[in-house]
């Protein structure tokens, strides 16, 4: 027997007998491969081998976990939802076995995707055809971009009445990389970096891998950081800084009013610690009010991307940083060989100039309005924490029900949802909750997921699928 497939079976034993239980989260690959004595290209054929079994998950930025249910036949949980609506006659019943047909909805990954704009995007790339376009595109680009790249990204960051500096202005090859290269320019590893209670769950694996170590903050009243815990926090062990989302927070989709925002700068200021503000999905709510880096100007880093607000495959991440700590910011993303393609740079200034970005944000706010009356249609009568300009629900379930149950029930339906688990600091504090990400599916496919969910919350605990 291959020595990847030995080494899986004696996983499997051990998720079978216990000893990992549903949602556990499996060692990185190279630690894995360190404590059973294999090699990493082993590793990593072995939680391919996993996933392949249906006994685990990967979850990019987050890790590998062990699934919450075994997989049943017709139910394996692909990545993409299934783009035909289905039937009356394809849907399960609580009181019957589930249909071989039933489709398989990921309610887990958040990539939005508006009607047409690929065609848009193509008209924005055909002067990168020419030879000697491509030619320049395709040569290296330097941490900050080209002087075209920081108009646009100007014109794209610049909100609530706040513009950054073009001079100030970074590229990451991607959103998580530019949050990456934020926190390393303020956090050393061994450092502490102050995060909500419930946080993006990329950060916990950026701050694993940068060595830095993640400290809760408590919420305000009406949600957002509170500035007081965030003092004494500090006051227990100095922070390098703290990451924030004060528009749309994922995953409860909270947006601070500008009195917090104001009050948290001025904390962050007397305290002498850096902030990362994270906007990447603050363009569904252009109404909101100016960011943190209004507030905070010579304290914060604000991060965004083009992988929510336009595609997720080809994209840009942009850091907006003060003038002082700009060079940090830029030897962060230089070791971390996490500056931007010319080629991708190239292609986002163009989809930014000729408007192409701006259309296509304005679908996708359309379309996650649309979205929010299925969730009022399926879900109104529980316990939903969202704002309807997000893409994005927080589930606070019923009672009777606990998390890693739940999403096994739902997973024994065909529906994915990611446990709270993923989002607290530490794990083990998370509610009885779950997020639902409403972005990736078809709508008709995403109303038939919610009705499911809905069915899955009316029942009981133990209830055959």
């Amino acid at each position: 027997m291959d020595d990847f497939r030995r080494v899986a079976d004696q996983v499997a034993a051990e998720i079978a007998a216990g000893r990992l239980r549903p949602g556990d989260r499996l060692p990185t690959q190279r630690a894995f491969a360190r404590s059973r004595r294999i090699a990493n290209s082993t590793a990593i054929r072995v939680y391919g081998e996993l996933v392949r079994r249906g006994l685990a998950v990967g979850e990019v930025g987050r890790g590998t976990f062990v699934r919450a249910a075994p997989p049943s036949p017709g139910h394996a949980l692909a990545e993409e939802a299934r783009t035909d609506a289905p039937s009356p006659n394809d849907a399960p019943s609580l009181n019957g076995a589930p249909s071989v047909n039933a489709p398989s909805v990921n309610l887990e990954l958040n990539y939005p995707v508006s009607e047409g704009q690929s065609e848009l995007m193509a008209r924005a790339l055909g002067a990168l055809l020419r030879p000697d376009v491509l030619g320049a595109a395709t040569r290296p680009a330097a941490a900050d971009g080209t002087p075209e790249a920081r108009e646009a990204a100007v014109s794209l960051l610049a909100r609530g009445g706040w513009r950054p500096d073009a001079g100030q202005l970074l590229f990451a090859g991607n959103g998580r990389q530019a949050i990456a290269a934020a926190i390393a320019s303020f956090v050393r590893p061994g450092g502490r970096l102050g995060v909500d209670t419930l946080t993006y769950p990329l950060v916990k694996a950026v701050a694993e891998r940068l060595g830095v170590t993640l400290v809760p903050i408590a919420g305000a009243v009406g949600g957002g950081l509170s500035p007081d815990a965030l003092r004494a926090a500090h006051r227990s062990a100095p922070l390098g800084a703290v990451y924030v989302q004060p528009t749309l927070h994922n995953p409860t989709s909270v947006t601070m009013d500008e009195a917090h925002r104001a009050e948290l700068a001025a904390v962050v200021g007397d305290l002498g610690i850096g902030a990362v503000e994270d906007t990447t999905w603050a363009f569904l709510a252009p109404d909101a009010p100016a960011p943190l880096a209004a507030h905070a100007p010579h304290r914060t880093v604000l991060v965004d991307s083009l992988s929510k607000r336009l595609a997720p495959g080809l994209t840009v991440g942009f850091l907006a940083a003060p003038a002082a700590h700009t060079p940090a910011v830029a030897d962060a993303l230089r070791s971390g060989a996490w500056t931007a393609g010319r080629f991708n740079l190239e292609a986002a200034t163009r989809w930014i100039t000729d408007g192409t970005a701006a259309t296509v944000a304005a679908a996708k706010r359309a379309d996650a309005a649309a979205r929010h009356r299925l969730v009022r249609r399926h879900l109104g009568g529980f316990r939903i924490r969202t704002d309807p300009r997000a893409y994005y629900c927080w589930w606070e379930l019923p009672a009777r029900w606990r998390t890693d149950t739940f999403v096994a029930a739902a997973a024994a339906r065909g529906v994915a949802v990611t446990p709270g688990s993923a989002f607290a600091v530490p794990p083990h504090t998370a509610p009885d909750a779950i997020r639902v990400a409403l972005a990736s599916p078809p709508a008709e496919v995403l109303s038939y997921a919610l009705g499911v969910l809905a069915e899955v919350a009316s029942s009981s605990p133990g209830t055959p699928p």
